[in-house]
């Protein structure tokens, strides 16, 4: 494959994990609404069944020694935690915290929050001020939320909740894109991700007890759960970051932005939420905050 067609199947790669995120959420809103299900009772299972997949498959693909490798040292363990709980599995029960709270849309764009966010980590860690590009991205990311998030008014038009739900969500996005770098470096992704999901599946089995809710799904609920977690899980990822591995970071960025994009479309044409010239205008600014830091990152490459 020429270097043409790698760019195309990258960027292809990354908008289908972006809309596998947007599905997900969407039929997550579904099953929220619709068959009465629990963010506590679901995510848990959620969780549990990705990691299991994800775990067999590598089983699979790779050494025994390789899938366990992550748990041979102790920085690594910390490295794993970090990345495993800290970040992709609170990052999962914040995101479908949001959504009950809210929508789809609201969850997918306030977790969009998170590349402005490990914008200003790196300036911290580097010890420099923001450009001005970076800044006027941070500004454009903080007015395209208000507007989403109020519809253009001066009243909050979504919970407090879910705000705080959301902002968490992005703050552990860039806790797993910026703190455990050491480990995604050293192991497959596809491993990460299984023993991350696995053990935030325990985590929240402690925590919530899900087997005290006396919850029974319904076959669409079942299908739903099916749904999120081949959907959202064990295909999202992979192809999202197979398209990072191809074309980059940077404009994975922008492909990425499939995922709310994909999740405001079903739920205004099939789940009945609200959407606004004002939610169009916040979608127009984060995508403008997702292209400048887009730049910013090529422009710091070629440097």
């Amino acid at each position: 494959m020429n270097t043409r067609g790698r760019n195309i199947f990258g960027s292809l790669c990354a908008i289908l994990g972006g809309v596998c995120w947007g599905l997900s959420g969407s039929c997550g809103q579904f099953l929220f609404t619709h068959e009465n299900m629990d963010v506590k009772w679901l995510v848990p299972i959620r969780l549990g069944f990705a990691g299991l997949i994800l775990l067999i498959f590598s089983l699979l693909r790779y050494k025994p020694k390789n899938v366990i490798a992550p748990f041979k040292t102790k920085k690594d363990i910390i490295g794993l935690l970090v990345y495993g709980l800290l970040g992709v599995s609170l990052c999962q029960f914040f995101y479908f915290a949001t959504i009950q709270l809210s929508s789809a849309a609201i969850g997918t764009i306030l977790q969009d929050l998170a590349p402005a966010m490990i914008l200003l980590v790196e300036c911290l860690i580097a010890k420099r001020r923001p450009h001005v590009t970076e800044i006027i991205a941070i500004v454009l990311a903080m007015l395209g939320v208000s507007l989403i998030t109020t519809h253009g008014q001066f009243t909050l038009s979504i919970p407090v909740s879910a705000l705080v739900a959301g902002i968490i969500c992005a703050v552990c996005v860039t806790v797993y894109n910026v703190d455990p770098g050491h480990v995604l470096k050293k192991f497959p992704v596809i491993i990460l991700q299984g023993w991350s999901f696995l053990l935030g599946s325990l985590f929240f089995m402690l925590i919530f007890q899900p087997w005290q809710y006396h919850y029974h799904p319904s076959m669409i609920g079942l299908l739903g759960i099916a749904f999120v977690v081949v959907v959202g899980n064990v295909l999202a990822f992979p192809l999202y970051m197979t398209g990072v591995r191809i074309i980059g970071p940077s404009k994975s960025i922008l492909y990425g932005f499939s995922e709310p994009v994909t999740a405001a479309i079903v739920g205004t044409l099939f789940l009945g939420n609200i959407f606004t010239l004002w939610d169009l205008l916040g979608f127009v600014l984060i995508f403008g905050m997702l292209t400048l830091i887009s730049l910013q990152q090529r422009k710091s490459d070629s440097v």
